[in-house]
C-alpha cells in the first residue's frame, strides 16, 4: 500500500515522502497514530503543492538573506563599551551586544546568526562573520570603542 508520511518515521522517511509499506503496518500503525494517509490523488497533489510552496518559500528567504549579507559586508558598527585600564573590557562583548549595535543602525539580525569563535575582550576592530541563513555568510566590522 502506498501511503504519504505526515511525520518522520524512524526507518521508514521524513515527513511528505510516498513510501510503499504492507497493508497492516499502514492500518494498525501508521494510521492509527496519524502518521500517513492514504496516497489517493488529491492527498498526492496537495503534498505536491506543500513542497512546492515550501520551496518557493525557501528561494525568497535565500534571496533576502543574501541581500542582507552584501548589506552587512559594507556595514561597519561602532559599539561603545566600559573599559578598564590597558583597554581591557569589563566582561566580555558578545553576539547580544553586537545585535543591540546593529539594531540602533536599522539593521534587525538574530543573535544567535552572529559567530564569534571568542567573546571580544579589548577594545579593536574586529572581523565577525554572520550567518543569517544556511549556507549564506557575510563578513561584518565591529569597532570596539571606550564609553
Amino acid at each position: 500500500m502506498k501511503v504519504i508520511l505526515t511525520a518522520d518515521v524512524k526507518s521508514q522517511g521524513k515527513k511528505g515522502d510516498i513510501i510503499n509499506v504492507s497493508d497492516g503496518y499502514a492500518r494498525n500503525y501508521l494510521f492509527k497514530n496519524n502518521l500517513a494517509v492514504e496516497a489517493n490523488a488529491s492527498n498526492v497533489n496537495s503534498v505536491n503543492i506543500k513542497k512546492a510552496a515550501d520551496e518557493h518559500r525557501k528561494k525568497e528567504e535565500k534571496a533576502a538573506a543574501l541581500a542582507l549579507a552584501e548589506k552587512l559586508n559594507k556595514t561597519a558598527v561602532t559599539v561603545a563599551i566600559k573599559t578598564g585600564e590597558n583597554g581591557r573590557l569589563y566582561g566580555s562583548l558578545g553576539g547580544a551586544d553586537i545585535a543591540e549595535a546593529l539594531a540602533s543602525d536599522g539593521i534587525e539580525i538574530d543573535k544567535r546568526k552572529i559567530v564569534l569563535t571568542s567573546p571580544i575582550k579589548s577594545l579593536g576592530t574586529y572581523k565577525v562573520t554572520v550567518k543569517p541563513y544556511a549556507e549564506v555568510s557575510a563578513v561584518l566590522t565591529v569597532n570596539v570603542v571606550a564609553r
